[in-house]
């Protein structure tokens, strides 16, 4: 049986994210307001069908899909670009494929504990092992 996502996620720490984003060439101005940010998230899992909520002071983003099923992903006002991503379990943990105009991008999420642990591990195809980001906390 897969991981339960469900809940209302509170950020506790965002390692290394202006770097990343500097990696994907976000502008500067984008990325000191990014960074300053501290995204909540709430996750609706019902089987394999996801709905995830970025929610922020700034912007919010929601993200719907089936694990498992490609679908276009519009990241409008997040990097502005579409592109096709899949969402599949790997074990416990959700791995995302993102391809479009901006190859190799993705992201792997799991939780440990009452922790939810997201890195953002492949910018332009190549392993980044040291960007990390996004530690959250179950809300009390």
């Amino acid at each position: 049986m897969p991981a339960d996502f469900n809940g209302y996620w509170k950020m506790v720490s965002n390692d290394n994210f202006e770097e990343y984003l500097k990696a994907l060439d976000v502008n500067v101005a984008v990325r000191k307001i990014a960074n300053l940010l501290k995204p909540d998230k709430e996750i609706l899992q019902n089987g394999d069908h996801m709905i995830i909520k970025t929610l922020s002071t700034f912007r919010n983003y929601i993200m719907e899909f089936d694990v498992g099923k490609e679908f276009e992903e519009d990241l409008a006002g997040v990097d502005d670009r579409k592109c096709m991503t899949t969402v599949s379990w790997d074990g416990d943990k959700l791995l995302c494929v993102q391809n479009g105009e901006k190859e190799g991008r993705g992201w792997t999420q799991w939780i440990e504990g009452d922790e939810m642990h997201l890195v953002r591990d492949r910018v332009r195809g190549f392993e980044c092992p040291s960007i990390k980001m996004g530690r959250y906390k179950t809300q009390q």
